[in-house]
């Protein structure tokens, strides 16, 4: 009896060993592919139903985490209507929402970014939009990284500090680029007529684009500096109870609208226009993109749909 227990336990411990091998491979495995893969494991969706309460239907409620996985924003970013939606989502979320975020979403949203930057790598356009996005980020993670402990991030913390590394690595990226001039040699931009420069120029919709654009020619730095361009770009911002608390004069007693550009975008928000935005319809509660069809059981489904801003699509989620 004796060596039969002792061989029992012998065999006891070989099993137990033997299963704590397998469970350490399993657990390896699983962290090798959450770490490396970049797979999303979700199905991608034209357009979700948004519900926020149990019904006898239906359980549970939509959060943002949930929209933010099914709706397809990988294949958004590749459209030049919806880009600059997507990456003013991105940074909304990057500010107040990252903790919010399941831990597939966090996921997801790195890696959404990562193609955002290789797109902006390949095509070289919006470079400072994406600078701006990933300093945002940064700057966010370097303080919920130091509430270690207090279930701020999902995961391991070893995987947000390769993560903010990710980040440097990507501005780095940014800084590098060297803009090439191209082989066109037609007709050029300073070429044309002084009304077309200038009503080419009241297109853009952000000051330091123009600032930028007077710095490649003397003469393109005379037409960024005037009046009436700056005027109409405040005007077009900002209201005229917001413009009347931040009156500038120059030295001529004119009022300076660079200057007042310039102190306006520090106190108020700019006003935000896309090319096309996700929208949600009122009748039956479902969210898609813009021209995208859904069930909706209303006569008339144009009407019944509302276009939401990056910030509206977040607060669709605060219960």
């Amino acid at each position: 009896i004796h060596s039969f227990c002792k061989k029992d336990n012998h065999n006891k411990e070989n099993l137990f060993n033997s299963l704590n091998y397998d469970v350490a491979a399993k657990k390896r495995k699983k962290d090798l592919l959450n770490n490396k893969a970049k797979i999303q494991y979700f199905h991608q969706e034209k357009w979700i139903y948004v519900h926020k309460g149990s019904t006898k239907e239906r359980h549970g409620y939509c959060t943002l985490g949930e929209a933010f996985n099914r709706l397809d924003f990988s294949s958004a970013i590749l459209d030049s209507r919806r880009f600059n939606y997507v990456v003013r989502l991105l940074e909304l979320i990057a500010k107040s929402q990252l903790t919010s975020l399941s831990g597939i979403a966090q996921k997801n949203y790195m890696n959404i970014l990562e193609k955002v930057v290789q797109k902006v790598l390949e095509d070289q356009q919006n470079i400072r939009l994406i600078r701006e996005l990933l300093q945002t980020l940064y700057t966010s993670l370097c303080t919920l990284v130091q509430r270690v402990g207090k279930s701020v991030l999902v995961g391991n913390i070893n995987m947000w500090v390769h993560r903010m590394e990710s980040i440097l690595h990507w501005q780095q990226q940014l800084n590098n680029i060297q803009i090439t001039r191209p082989a066109f040699k037609g007709t050029t931009f300073t070429d044309l007529p002084l009304c077309l420069q200038l009503n080419i120029m009241q297109r853009l919709s952000d000051g330091r684009d123009l600032v930028s654009l007077g710095q490649v020619a003397p003469d393109l730095q005379v037409l960024s500096e005037d009046r009436l361009l700056w005027k109409k770009l405040c005007q077009y911002h900002f209201t005229d109870r917001q413009i009347r608390k931040r009156l500038i004069l120059s030295d001529k007693g004119q009022l300076d609208w660079k200057k007042m550009y310039f102190k306006l975008i520090r106190c108020y928000p700019r006003k935000e226009q896309y090319g096309d935005t996700l929208q949600l319809c009122r009748h039956c509660h479902i969210l898609s993109w813009k021209g995208t069809d859904h069930p909706c059981t209303a006569n008339n489904p144009e009407t019944c749909s509302t276009s939401l801003s990056p910030q509206d699509f977040i607060n669709l989620f605060r219960f």
